[in-house]
């Protein structure tokens, strides 16, 4: 059984079409829906005692497993409305982590959910169990004790601190894989978007892999990353991310803060968005406010209108006042549009390409073959004293390296 309230505004189609996808995505069938509206939600059911009646006399009849709200509710709220209900209640960010629970693969994933769910619990734990009330006993464990209940407290902490020292050592070596790219000159891309906008299919059109991709809510939770070699020898990090959604619970913020890192660490972020959902820019807005709250709101974007199939457009590249690309429209299922992505991130980080003219004398003739196997030499000529003059056209780090090779400086062989 599904509920809805609604505070100070109309009813909203979205965040209910939201709602039920999310119940959707974790497997529920919905029996009932019940749809209610307040000046602001009673302190004690959320819903008000009336509406808890009737939700009640609901249940009666239809019998579901569980009640699941689209709003927070406190521990208090969710004691209150089980025990007046008579049956399991559920609320939005119980839902959340239930699907991300169903979805994470790596065992980072794994390891942030549990840790999500465990500071969820933790607000939660009753003295409403006869069961956890019992004092410890025994030869040498008599006194005061300790109740079931402050054992449950005590375990949850002690597993969340072993959790967080587990992500710290992921998070670490996530930090030297990035420091690596870092020294290597490799940007990194982020895809970023609402849930179900088509990052993970954009992202397996774009780099020819095989990442989970579905019509669902949090069809992927676990970021990825791959190499895409773009035009004239240039090399980026695509990263797949979490989709974002309204109301994303701040301690599933919490727990993906390091997964997200790769967000707030990259050169550039292709925002994907629905092109052919006419709450796009609204969606837009509350991933703007995700991406602010991570600290990454001063990295360059470019918004990418994918799914241009359903609105049956031709691929195109927009541009602002200034003539830089700020939106690309394209279909991640047909491939309309890739090569348009793909040579327009070629040229956004174009400045680390060297392209020009190299003047070698015949001693740097081990330097000319290391240009020959990177394939950089576009032409070739030789001069009058003998000196290999190149055309070259190769990514800075790999000249660097070249050049470190023989200890040498570019301004020393250029042929100006």
């Amino acid at each position: 059984m599904l509920v809805q309230m609604n505070f100070n505004s109309l009813s909203d189609k979205r965040d209910e079409h939201e709602f039920k996808e999310l119940v959707r995505s974790a497997g529920a069938t919905e029996v009932a829906f019940i749809k209610g509206g307040r000046a602001a939600p009673d302190s004690r059911y959320f819903v008000g005692k009336g509406k808890a009646d009737e939700i009640h006399h609901i249940i009666k009849a239809t019998e579901p497993d569980v009640v699941i709200f689209d709003h927070d509710l406190s521990p208090a709220q969710e004691r209150n409305l089980e025990k007046a209900l008579e049956c399991r209640v559920m609320d939005r960010t119980g839902l959340i982590l239930d699907i991300f629970a169903q979805r994470a693969r790596s065992h980072e994933g794994k390891l942030q959910v549990e840790l999500a769910q465990l500071r969820h619990m933790s607000t939660r734990l009753i003295r409403g169990w006869t069961h956890l009330e019992r004092q410890k006993g025994g030869i040498g464990m008599r006194g005061p004790g300790e109740t079931q209940l402050e054992t449950d407290r005590r375990l949850i902490s002690i597993r969340i601190k072993q959790i967080n020292k587990r992500l710290a050592k992921v998070n670490k070596q996530r930090e030297q894989g990035r420091q690596s790219r870092k020294k290597a000159e490799i940007p990194t891309v982020s895809l970023v978007g609402y849930t179900n906008a088509g990052k993970s299919t954009l992202f397996n059109r774009m780099t020819e892999s095989e990442v989970y991709a579905a019509d669902q809510l949090f069809a992927t939770l676990d970021p990825t990353l791959r190499r895409i070699d773009l035009e004239n020898q240039q090399s980026i990090i695509l990263a797949d991310t979490v989709g974002f959604i309204r109301d994303l619970p701040h301690d599933l913020v919490a727990a993906f803060r390091a997964t997200l890192q790769e967000t707030t660490e990259a050169d550039l972020i292709l925002h994907v968005m629905d092109s052919h959902d006419d709450q796009r820019e609204e969606f837009k807005s509350q991933v703007n406010d995700v991406i602010h709250s991570l600290g990454a709101e001063k990295t360059p974007q470019i918004e990418v209108m994918n799914k241009i199939d359903l609105l049956h457009q031709e691929p195109r590249i927009d541009q602002g006042y200034d003539g830089q690309p700020t939106r690309v429209w394209l279909s991640a299922v047909t491939g309309e549009g890739i090569d348009q992505l793909l040579t327009l991130l070629s040229s956004t980080f174009s400045d680390q390409v060297f392209k020009g003219n190299l003047k070698l004398p015949p001693a740097l003739s081990r330097l000319r073959a290391g240009l020959y196997e990177e394939e950089a030499i576009m032409s070739e000529d030789i001069s009058e004293r003998g000196e290999y003059l190149l055309s070259v056209s190769i990514t800075k780090r790999r000249l660097n390296s070249l050049l470190s090779k023989e200890s040498i400086e570019l301004e020393s062989i250029l042929d100006q």
